[in-house]
């Protein structure tokens, strides 16, 4: 076994790949940019090397230093993680040149797989059923568009060389292939230097489904079961869940028995992902519903959401990887895997869901997390690569964490993760903590009927919701308030100099300004002499009573409601979290708004951190609202910036390629 490995990578697949490593006795060493000189991946690693520069390119993707890294400390081997080098063939290759093992498969098989095109070929030798597509080498777009034609829409235009749901787009009328293309087209170039594209047939309400495979240096080949991936939002992964809802044993035995035929056919050794688009039809009324499946695509490296299969196998990939890596064969065969349980994994990100899940950017200002427990006693598992007070840059993917629970099942399961969900309590950017329980609590993710479309029919109790209410996330801010000013007025026996409304005769009121998704709100609180508290809100008074708990959590009872809330003050705003939910509301102080203008009025900002890839209007063209004005580039994906208004363009304040900060105004739209 080895004595030391290098992780080229970051964050919380950096901090796994340590723990396991710490577990066997293994010496790590950690790369760092300059943003990440401090991350939590570099503290759970032996050793630490530096990398100069802020963006993946100047650093996480500059193999040849990375090398020279792993040389300078004595690694043996490196392990590359997800993302980044993992499926790198040339920096496999390289590895191997130097006298290091390449923790991962041969560089033949990641070729072999990166691209989609040839993978599909190689798939269709091997008898593993295929989506219709065009896979071939001529790019020329007229071609590809004639091809598209003859497949049918709808299509997908896939990047060959992609992954990550970066370089997808799905086109419904030949008359919007040619602009589609042109899109992929550019974000392939950005995320993975190769603009090649094919094309597919894009299947009606279809499930992502994915096989775990293993193989090792003997020829040993075996599937972990599978994987159900189908909850999206971008052609990228919210939810994974293991097993998959409705698998039967047979069809689960011909899925991984497809999958391990993949691997075998590139000669794979150690831990691989093939991913199937899977369709159900039947199960009304008969015995057994039916599944069709097309080969999607072979990921050859670990997944993001790995945790789920070893939540129900007790197994740990990445010690599999590291034993395979070693030489050792694999350490069960097939006929001795197991399953037991449900686990599900839920990614949290540093998005807006509401806002088209705009990546946000900005300092974790509080980052609380449920405790992890025994997993064997069914609990909750936080894999994450940040600490409170660290910093989500522009320059990195937008996961903060990822939350998986296991239970005796499914049921069970989505229980425990509503309740995890609950208690994760992070400040200082928007998440979708709140959407993700929004999607365990729909109907289709809670009656298992799972497809890719899930988010987009479900759209009407996923986006723009208040499951918490305005009153109690009111109440909360203002008992929030009262409780900070308890615990730093100074003590006194002077009745007169308390801050908690005494009076000698009467009842003392006092008003609350606030602002709750979007409203101005006043609140009045009245305290009678006996210490009696009512809040007025929209019109409604009720009795107002709280009392401190654990963990500097509040008690509230507001009429009949009775809830606990975490307030968090963070700036102007009062971050409001229970377990019906969770709110933010900003408190107004009149004084700071005086002298406000509206100068800036007519100039469209920029939502995040970026570069502008490139301007869709010229000054002087007149634009309706909803018209796309602007592309933008950022946590490797495009955000395309519309028209909050009808207007005239008339000025454009940045040129294409430039990098702009957040807030920065790209254009000036006269109304």
């Amino acid at each position: 076994m080895f004595k030391k490995i290098l992780i080229a990578n970051r964050g919380e697949i950096a901090c796994r790949v340590a723990s396991t490593a710490k577990k066997m006795a293994i010496r790590t060493v950690a790369l760092h940019s300059t943003p990440d000189q401090t991350a939590k991946h570099v503290a759970a690693c032996d050793e630490s090397i530096a990398l100069p520069g802020e963006t993946p390119r100047e650093t996480y993707l500059q193999w040849q230093k990375i090398l020279q890294a792993a040389k300078q400390t004595g690694a043996e081997a490196i392990h590359p993680g997800y993302g980044f080098l993992s499926e790198n063939a040339d920096f496999a290759t390289a590895c191997a040149t130097e006298g290091l093992v390449f923790i991962g498969p041969p560089p033949a098989a990641i070729k072999a797989m990166g691209l989609k095109a040839e993978s599909k070929r190689l798939m269709a030798a091997a008898g593993v059923p295929l989506v219709p597509g065009y896979h071939g080498e001529d790019q020329n777009p007229e071609r590809l568009q004639t091809e598209a034609d003859h497949i049918g829409y709808p299509v997908l235009i896939k990047a060959s060389a992609g992954g990550g749901g970066k370089g997808m787009r799905v086109v419904t009328r030949s008359e919007d292939f040619i602009e589609a293309l042109a899109s992929c087209r550019r974000e392939a170039a950005a995320s993975f230097a190769n603009d090649a594209v094919l094309i597919e047939k894009y299947v009606q309400r279809p499930r992502h489904i994915e096989i775990q495979v293993f193989g090792d240096q003997q020829g040993h080949y075996v599937y972990l079961f599978e994987r159900d991936c189908s909850v999206q939002r971008r052609h990228q992964k919210v939810l994974e869940e293991a097993p998959a809802p409705g698998m039967t044993e047979s069809l689960r035995r011909r899925m991984g028995e497809a999958a391990v035929a993949a691997a075998r056919a590139v000669g794979y050794v150690g831990a691989g992902t093939v991913e199937f688009i899977a369709e159900q039809r039947g199960g009304q009324g008969e015995e057994e519903p039916t599944m069709e499946f097309f080969f999607m695509e072979m990921n050859t490296r670990l997944q993001v959401e790995h945790p789920v299969t070893e939540a129900i196998t007790g197994l740990d990939l990445v010690e599999w990887q590291l034993r395979v890596a070693a030489g050792e064969p694999l350490p069960l065969r097939q006929d001795e895997l197991r399953m037991q349980g449900h686990a599900i994994e839920a990614r949290i990100c540093a998005e807006n869901p509401d806002n088209q899940f705009l990546p946000s950017t900005g300092t974790l200002a509080v980052y609380r997390t449920p405790e992890a427990e025994n997993f064997e006693r069914g609990a909750v598992r936080i894999d994450d690569g940040v600490r409170e007070g660290d910093t989500i840059t522009p320059f990195y993917d937008s996961m903060i964490a990822k939350l998986i629970v296991h239970g005796d099942d499914r049921q069970q399961a989505l229980a425990r993760l509503d309740a995890a969900l609950a208690r994760m309590r992070i400040v200082g950017l928007p998440t979708n903590v709140q959407f993700l329980r929004r999607v365990l609590a729909s109907d289709s993710f809670a009656h298992a009927r799972l497809d890719t479309a899930l988010i987009e029919r479900e759209r009407a109790v996923l986006f723009d919701q208040d499951t918490l209410g305005r009153a109690p996330a009111i109440a909360a801010a203002v008992v929030r308030q009262l409780a900070d000013e308890e615990k730093t007025a100074a003590p006194s026996g002077d009745p007169f100099a308390r801050r908690d409304g005494w009076r000698s005769h009467g009842a003392m009121t006092r008003p609350f300004d606030f602002e709750h998704r979007g409203d101005a709100v006043r609140a009045v609180l009245a305290r009678e002499r006996d210490g009696s508290m009512a809040l007025t809100v929209d019109g409604a008074t009720q009795p107002l009573s709280w009392s401190p708990a654990a963990d500097d959590a509040l008690d509230l009872r507001l009429g009949a409601d009775r809830l606990t809330a975490f307030v968090h003050r963070h700036g102007d705003m009062a971050n409001v979290f229970t377990d019906r939910g969770a709110s933010v509301v900003r408190i107004v102080d009149p004084l700071a708004h005086a002298g406000h203008t509206q100068s800036d009025a007519g100039r469209l900002t920029a939502p995040m951190p970026g570069k502008v890839v490139s301007f869709t209007v010229a000054v002087g063209e007149r634009v309706t609202r909803g018209q796309p004005l602007a592309v933008m580039e950022a946590m490797k994906m495009e955000h395309t910036i519309a028209a909050p208004v009808d207007g005239v363009v008339e000025e454009l304040l940045y040129a294409p390629g430039d990098q702009v900060g957040e807030g920065a105004p790209l254009l000036v739209l006269r109304a």
